[in-house]
This record gives structure tokens, sequence and C-alpha cells, in this order.
């Protein structure tokens, strides 16, 4: 079947089948994606609910017309904007309810529009934590990050995303709800269709509600800032701290000096804790019970470390910590600033880091000149493996070089084991990736998945597979 447009006519159909307060939404601002590199068209729609949304995806369906979820439209990967055809944009910022709380079960029941920090905040005033962190977490929502399994800072204690979901509400294609806002954590009933929706991209339906679990938070906290002699030492530090503390890591993040020194090119402000920024250093958390000095317990591990590590910080105070974190959290946006030529989202196993930081830099420069901001999440072995112009020329440069160096990174990734979409996903931007990566068994099932929930393929057309009508 040949997808239809989402043209006046259609429009008019849905007037006719929702509350006219689901057309409110301006469309300029759900058209296009934050690095401004994809720009769509098409009709949005706000449901309220999820009986609106099946109403509208059954609408949909019935006429061949295509369906784009629009999440908090914070996605890398080009999932939330399709090109050349027109869409229905659903948006679910009105779907923004906290459901219920149950906190003797350390549960929490949203909808899929509950911005992330709306969700912490909520965990917080009964006293626990929702451990779900990352950047955007002031305007992504939870359908989104559920969606594309996101990831954050929090991944080597809590897991990602999908580790945090109990249940989830869905309608499919042709507009069936699913309810399975579960808040069982054994329940051992058939195939486990929460996780197939989950990281599914919008491309199986559309996720409308969570339960979500939430956690006891650490009674005491502590950041430190290592300073280390290489990516070898701190994945050896890694190892060593997992030795001491166990679990209680909740964070540990590789920055690279080129990190700091964007910071400074544009103009951001920060704190930092050294005269010189270090060459390599290791950001970490950890979070410890009651009656246990998380302070304490760095201190013992710098002093545990010997040559690990060569100089180093721990954060005397909650505002201290914050200026420790507001460094690792304000790098994405020095990124942006000065514009990146490619950027890569990548993950190997943690003890090939340090060969893949090695080998990067001579595959990059035969390709032509750049600078190189390596940082990520050292802890799950994600890096964020970015590659920028010279000082004094742009990005517009070296147009004809991206996909030289974007294919040069993920052959290495991929000869290392990794993955080419560590926590972003595949979107648009990397189907032709997945298809050259990825087992082609794995490839065939998830065709076969699709093809069997979404038979006209109207659900986010070209996201994760390649179209084929």
């Amino acid at each position: 079947m040949t997808l239809q447009a989402a043209d006046g006519a259609f429009l008019e159909r849905l007037k006719a089948v929702l509350p006219i307060a689901a057309f409110a939404a301006d469309p300029a601002g759900f058209l296009t994606e934050p690095r401004g590199r994809w720009a769509g068209q098409g009709i949005v729609v706000s449901p309220a609910d999820v009986t609106e949304v099946s109403v509208l995806l059954a609408t949909c369906h019935a006429a061949g017309v295509p369906v784009v979820p629009y999440s908090g439209g914070t996605g890398l990967v080009g999932g939330q904007i399709v090109e050349d055809l027109v869409p229905v944009v659903v948006s679910l910022a009105r779907m923004n309810a906290v459901r219920a709380i149950h906190a003797d079960e350390n549960v929490i029941e949203v909808d899929a529009g509950v911005i992330l920090a709306d969700v912490q905040s909520a965990a917080f005033d009964v006293g626990r934590l929702f451990p779900l962190s990352l950047a955007s977490e002031g305007s992504a929502r939870i359908g989104g990050l559920l969606a594309t399994n996101a990831g954050g800072l929090n991944v080597i204690r809590y897991g990602n995303a999908r580790a945090q979901v109990l249940g989830i509400e869905a309608v499919l294609a042709d507009g069936t709800i699913w309810n399975g806002m579960s808040r069982l954590r054994k329940d051992n009933t058939g195939y486990d269709l929460r996780d197939l929706l989950i990281g599914s991209e919008g491309t199986l339906g559309i996720i409308t509600g969570a339960s979500l679990r939430m956690m006891p938070r650490p009674a005491d906290e502590a950041t430190a800032m290592f300073v280390v002699p290489s990516p070898r030492a701190a994945v050896s530090l890694l190892a060593l701290a997992g030795e001491r503390l166990g679990e209680t890591i909740t964070a540990f993040e590789l920055i690279h000096k080129q990190g700091f020194d964007f910071l400074d090119e544009a103009g951001l402000s920060y704190k930092s804790p050294f005269k010189d920024a270090p060459e390599w250093s290791v950001l970490m958390k950890v979070g410890l019970a009651q009656g246990q000095s998380a302070q304490a317990a760095l201190e013992a591990l710098f002093e545990a470390a010997g040559d690990l590590v060569l100089d180093g910080v721990i954060a005397q105070s909650t505002q201290q910590s914050r200026d420790l974190w507001d460094i690792r959290e304000m790098i994405p946006e020095g990124n942006r600033r000065i514009g990146s030529v490619s950027s890569h989202d990548i993950s190997v196993p943690i003890s090939c880091v340090p060969d893949f930081i090695d080998r990067a830099p001579a595959i990059i420069a035969k390709i032509g000149a750049f600078r190189i901001n390596c940082f990520g999440h050292l802890g799950d072995g994600n890096l964020h493996y970015n590659v920028f112009p010279q000082k004094g020329r742009s990005r517009a440069d070296h147009e004809n070089q991206r996909d030289a160096i974007k294919t040069a990174i993920h052959d290495l990734a991929h000869g290392f084991g990794g993955s080419v979409s560590a926590e972003h996903g595949i979107g648009r931007l990397k189907v032709a990736d997945l298809e050259t990566y990825a087992d082609p068994a794995k490839l065939s099932m998830m065709r076969a998945i699709k093809d069997a929930l979404d038979p006209k393929g109207i659900m986010n057309p070209g996201a994760v597979l390649r179209r084929t009508r």
C-alpha cells in the first residue's frame, strides 16, 4: 500500500472524530530536529489521553496515512522527522499527568508525555529516586525516552530506561490499546511485549503510559574528579572502584582535555578544580546506605589507586559537587557551539575502550586534520567520539568528509565487537549503519515483527528499518 499524505481533507476527517483542543499545537516547533539537519512537514495532533490516541491511529490506519510520534523532540538521529512524506505528527505534550504513586512499592505511574525532570521531582517528593538522568531531562518526555531506550549518566548502577520499567500502555498501528500498565515484578506469561515496544522508536506503536520503578535515595552521596594518566588507567580505576565499592558507583565518566578547551572557546562559564585542564580525567559519583560515608569511601579509593590517579578533588559540599557535574553536563553544549563535523554514539567492551581511543586518531588523520573530543560513560563502555574542524574552520568546510569519518569510526567500533548506537537509537540517521553492521538474522526478525504489528507501514516510516512502501 502506498502511504497517503495528511492533506487538508484528511485533517477535516480527523477534526470530525477528535476534540478541537487536539489541534491547537503550532506545527512550526515540531518539524525540525535539534541540530537543524532535517526539516519535515505534516499536521500536528496533540491527543489528551489513550482513547484519543487510539481513535487517531485507527483513522490513520484506515486511510494509510503515516504517523510520526513526537515526544520531547530532543533525539539526535532524526527519529522525529520525516522529510519525504506528509505525516500526522503525534505530540504527547498534553498527556502529562502523574497517574499514581505507590511509594511503598517504589512505583510511579505516568503518562508518556510527562517530562523526565517532573518524574524525578515527583519521586523526590515521596523520598524516592527516579534514577534516569541525562542532559535533556528538562525537556525530554518519558514516552520518547522509553521509545529510544535512553541511557544517560547513571546506567552503570541503574541500567538504561528499559530497566526502569515494570509495565507500559501503548496503542498499536490499527488503534488497538494494549493495557500493559502492570506493577508486577514477576509476570512470566509469554512474550515480553513491554521490552519489544521499548526501544522500537515509535515504529511498532505509541507508548502512552508507563509504570516506572523508583529507587531508595542513597543516604550519603559524594562526587570526585580524578586526574588519570590515560584511558587505560581509567579502566583500571573503574575495576578497582568496583572491587572496593561494588554497586554503589552511580556514575563513572571519562573526560578529555578537549572538552574543557571547547567550554573555554565557546565562552561557557564553569568552575574547574584544576589550574590547568588535565589531559584525561574521571568524574565519578557514589551513593551509600545509611551509616556509611561516601566521602570517606572516595578518599580511601584515592589512597588505594596509587599510580592510577595523578591528582584529584573530592567535593566537600553540594555546591562543589554541582560545579563538577556542570562541567560534564555542559560539554555537549560546548560541542554544539563549536559545531562537529561528525558525532558518534558508540560502545565497545569496557576493556577495549583504551585500544579504541589509541587507534582512532590515526584513522581520522588519514582523512584530514581535525580536533577530537572523546568523552562519555566509561562505566558502560559508551563513548561520544566527536570530530571537529580545526580552529578557524567550520564543519561546512568538511561536508564532503563526514561520511568517511563516520564510516571509519563505525568500522573501528564494529571491529571491537561494539555498537554504532549505544544510547541515541537508530532513527533515520543510522538506518544504513544498522543494515551494514547488524546480524542478518536480527534484521530479518525485526522486519517480520514490523510487518506483523504494522502491516501498512504507517508507524514512523523510514525510522530504524528502511521503508518498503
